[in-house]
């Protein structure tokens, strides 16, 4: 059993209902949306537009606020601890994310200034900071909840692990069409470097940490530390960047994201995360080959 799965009443038809992967699906759709609208609600009451702590502080209430819905989701409709936050994993795992996260990116950028595509031509001051803060934080909590602990975590349940991947890949990719400067190339690119890379390391330790860390390191450094453009926005980072060449390298106006650095750096990543949690048996089989299995060995 996996340890994300709902705490059901054997004898409670209503509570089977509930907790069907596709009905949990359906509830936390608008859950996702009100977090979003009241994260935005919040970021301008607070300033949230401005480049200095306002921002901060506009991301770290959304963030807490996603976290205390996703909480508050677990604990009174799934009835069960919210394993994925587990706090004594929190300093360990968010390091290792943040480290990786990092890594990655730095990856990226060497690969593109090594192809002629990027390269330093000036430092800005920490006034830069506060953005870059806020956008890794409040896009690292969010979505990691949104994507990874909703749609992934609850398709892998109905549909197995290789479904969940495929399905929760297509929406973050589909989900950043939206973004200045995006392109279909930008969503495949998207799809396949961070919606493996980050569901890979989450079904390693069925934690979230990981993937949070991860992904805000790598919109920090992406934007805040080597001043590309981050999703399609615009970022100045602590180095200046005088960046050209192909779109193909560079990304365009979309960023490294949509690059073929980006895209086979981090898929490969992606890929050994995927390896090692096959290896430790961390795939999941659809619920109907879960119950065939079940029923098999009663018998």
């Amino acid at each position: 059993m996996l340890p994300t799965e709902p705490n059901t009443p054997p004898n409670s038809a209503f509570w089977r209902v509930v907790h069907h992967p596709m009905v949990l699906l359906i509830l936390s759709v608008p859950m996702i949306f009100v977090c979003a609208l009241a994260s935005s609600k919040a970021g301008r009451l607070i300033g949230a537009n401005t480049t200095g702590t306002g921002t901060i502080a506009g991301a770290v209430i959304g963030a807490a606020i996603f976290f205390a819905a996703y909480w508050l989701f677990v604990r009174y409709v799934e009835r069960r601890p919210v394993v994925e936050f587990a706090p004594s994993f929190a300093p360990k795992e968010l390091t290792i994310g943040l480290a990786i996260g990092v890594a990655v990116l730095t990856a990226v950028v060497g690969v593109t200034a090594a192809l002629g595509s990027y390269r330093v031509i000036g430092t800005n001051g920490a006034g830069v900071l506060p953005l870059a803060l806020a956008v890794g934080l409040f896009p690292g909590f969010s979505e990691e909840i949104a994507l990874r602990a909703l749609f992934f975590r609850l398709f892998e349940r109905w549909l197995g692990s290789w479904a969940a991947l495929a399905l929760s890949a297509a929406f973050f990719g589909a989900g950043h069409l939206f973004n200045p400067g995006a392109t279909w190339i930008a969503a495949v690119g998207i799809a396949f470097e961070a919606g493996i890379m980050l569901a890979g390391v989450y079904m390693i330790t069925r934690r979230l940490w990981v993937a949070v860390g991860l992904h805000a390191a790598w919109n920090f450094a992406e934007g805040g530390i080597y001043g590309t453009p981050v999703s399609g926005l615009k970022m100045d980072g602590l180095l200046r960047p005088w960046i050209g060449g192909s779109d193909l390298i560079t990304g365009g106006r979309f960023g490294p994201e949509a690059g073929l650095p980006a895209m086979v750096v981090a898929t490969a990543l992606g890929v050994f995360f995927l390896v090692v949690a096959h290896r430790q048996g961390k795939f999941i089989a659809p619920v109907w080959v879960r119950q065939r299995q079940g029923a098999a060995e009663q018998e």
